[in-house]
């Protein structure tokens, strides 16, 4: 019998969201807390606690669960890797989260769980293969295709962020090092992080990604030469997934996502680094913005269920 309901729970570096969803994806429940950084047994109890809170509003037991990670689980280990909440790699958390729960639990990245959501119910719906890219503190991207989350041998499928940004001089990698130990990742330069440095690196002022928008939506002209490199920035970094994977739709979520200028400006930079000098993929912003994480957390759990 198929069940009714699906939990997905979005670990993210800072809070650890749940949502109860039906299979139509009215949302029947959804709450918050801190994550316990730098604590991995007291992050599994956080999960349960979020988990038999929404069954209790449920009134059952056993729903499918899925679980957004900002990391990657290896195939050979069966433990996650490359996270940037750093007390998580190395640790089996699908299979103790197994344990806590007494049920199957599905793991991926957060990047995959955008790209389901929004390809199921959200922007990308209707279309084969969905690009969904995160903007955010960190940059990442999802691929579904016809429904389904590509994953890959080593559940890298997507990791868009960490290859240096195309067309870059090398000098200008080098000045970016990135958590995962290289240099000039396209999240160096396209997180809300990397756009603010972006800034800072030409004119010497540490200000916010909201401030800069609003400079240049002011006329300032500093502020509208980093936004314009920002999204000249972006144009590359698309371009080289649409050089190789060609999607029917892009889905932009994440902070950086807000900024209205990206879908006004961005097709025409994309036409002169995509091969052939034109391009017509739809950029397109999440409908579900910050909640796409989690809704398609739970949407993973049901299908792998």
């Amino acid at each position: 019998m198929l069940q009714r309901w699906m939990i997905g729970v979005d670990l993210g570096g800072t809070k650890t969201e749940v949502i109860l969803l039906d299979r139509q994806s009215e949302e029947h429940y959804r709450a918050r807390t801190d994550t316990p950084k730098g604590d991995y047994a007291g992050t599994l109890a956080t999960i349960q606690s979020l988990v038999e809170a929404a069954e209790a509003h449920a009134g059952v037991r056993g729903v499918p669960v899925g679980v957004g990670i900002p990391g990657s689980v290896s195939r050979l280990t069966g433990c996650v890797k490359n996270g940037n909440s750093t007390w998580l790699n190395g640790r089996p958390l699908g299979e103790d989260l197994q344990a806590l729960l007494g049920r199957r639990v599905t793991l991926t990245n957060d990047a995959n769980c955008l790209a389901l959501s929004e390809a199921t119910d959200g922007a990308g719906r209707g279309y084969d293969v969905v690009l969904a890219v995160i903007l955010g503190t960190g940059c990442g991207s999802g691929i579904s295709v016809s429904g389904s989350v590509l994953m890959g041998p080593n559940g890298v499928a997507g990791e868009w962020g960490h290859n240096p940004l195309p067309w870059t001089p090398q000098a200008d990698l080098d000045k970016r090092p990135c958590f995962c130990g290289q240099s000039g990742c396209v999240e160096t330069f396209l997180s809300g992080p990397g756009f603010a440095l972006t800034h800072r690196l030409r004119w010497g002022d540490a200000l916010a990604p909201a401030a800069i928008v609003d400079g240049a939506r002011r006329g300032d002209e500093a502020a509208n030469w980093s936004l314009e490199t920002y999204l000249g920035h972006l144009a590359r970094g698309l371009a080289s997934v649409i050089n190789v994977v060609d999607p029917d739709a892009i889905v932009l979520g994440g902070g950086m996502s807000n900024v209205d200028e990206i879908y006004d400006r961005l097709p025409g930079y994309l036409s002169s680094w995509v091969f052939g000098g034109e391009c017509d993929t739809p950029i397109l912003k999440a409908v579900h913005g910050d909640s796409s994480g989690v809704r398609g957390a739970a949407w993973l759990g049901a299908k792998m269920a």
